[in-house]
């Protein structure tokens, strides 16, 4: 399957790319270059589910990519030390994503403590599925995506960019974990409420894709959760990070103006040559 394919050479040049040489660049590019084709090698599901966000994210990473690239080759601190965040995340996502077992223990995990909290407040459910509820005839299942392991990777990554105590990051790591886990576990009973129950039955024509009931997962789960709850949850969690370490306001303050420099630069060509 190609998504593997390119999640294996991705995985590897993010790896070699930790070992100190002088092609850790290539590998870092391939690395780069593979990951953002995962994305677009998902584009017909995308489209099915009706998910706004990640098409967004795809074609975003294009110019960010290109951009990218373009530093590593030249050796530029700051983007060898983005790429660093981006190998740890993803070698903390990896054995979840790509070994079965691994991943079906944490997606138990998740689905146990729904249960608990399902059963304490009276909701009447079934589980066709070890790690599906239906309500009615809407289910819900619960998959990898739904655990907020990405979540904790990718801010885990970012702990690894910054210069700073071992005790901080620490505590950093806890308060990444907590946060992740306690906003996961709000947005999975929401949309499983919401959907379940019916709650968002609006603009059909924008929000369906010819199933029965889907606008209230789509409100719910693409709208709400993809953008409303995960962008709290990044909020809450870039604030503490900033508060403990204050290397990183500076460090997402490089980030900006050098991408933003580089963004200018690329367009403004773009313009000249059309």
């Amino acid at each position: 399957m190609i998504e593997e394919f390119l999640a294996a050479v991705s995985l590897a040049g993010f790896i070699l790319f930790l070992i100190p040489g002088q092609f850790r660049k290539y590998f870092a590019s391939a690395a780069w270059i593979c990951l953002v084709a995962m994305i677009f090698a998902n584009f017909p599901e995308y489209f099915h589910d009706n998910n706004l966000a990640y098409p967004v994210i795809a074609l975003v990473s294009l110019p960010v990519l290109f951009i990218t690239v373009k530093l590593l080759l030249k050796e530029n601190i700051t983007v060898f030390s983005v790429t660093k965040g981006a190998a740890v995340a993803f070698i903390i996502y990896a054995p979840f994503a790509y070994l079965e077992p691994a991943g079906n223990l944490l997606i138990s995990a998740n689905v146990s403590i729904i249960q608990l909290f399902l059963n304490s407040v009276g909701f009447v459910y079934t589980m066709p599925e070890w790690n599906m509820f239906m309500h009615d005839v809407f289910r819900v299942e619960i998959v990898l995506g739904c655990t907020g392991i990405q979540a904790i990777a990718v801010m885990t990554g970012i702990l690894a960019t910054i210069p700073s105590e071992l005790s901080k990051k620490v505590i950093s790591a806890a308060i990444i974990i907590t946060t992740v886990v306690v906003m996961n576990f709000v947005r999975n009973i929401f949309v499983i409420l919401a959907y379940t129950q019916q709650w968002f039955q609006f603009l059909p024509e924008i929000s369906s894709n010819g199933q029965y009931g889907y606008e209230s997962f789509f409100w719910a789960h693409n709208i709400i959760s993809e953008f409303g709850l995960s962008l709290l949850t990044v909020i809450i969690i870039l604030t503490a990070l900033i508060k403990i370490n204050p290397g990183l306001k500076e460090f997402i303050r490089e980030i900006i103006l050098l991408y933003s420099k580089e963004l200018k630069i690329l367009f403004r060509t773009k313009k000249k040559i059309n």
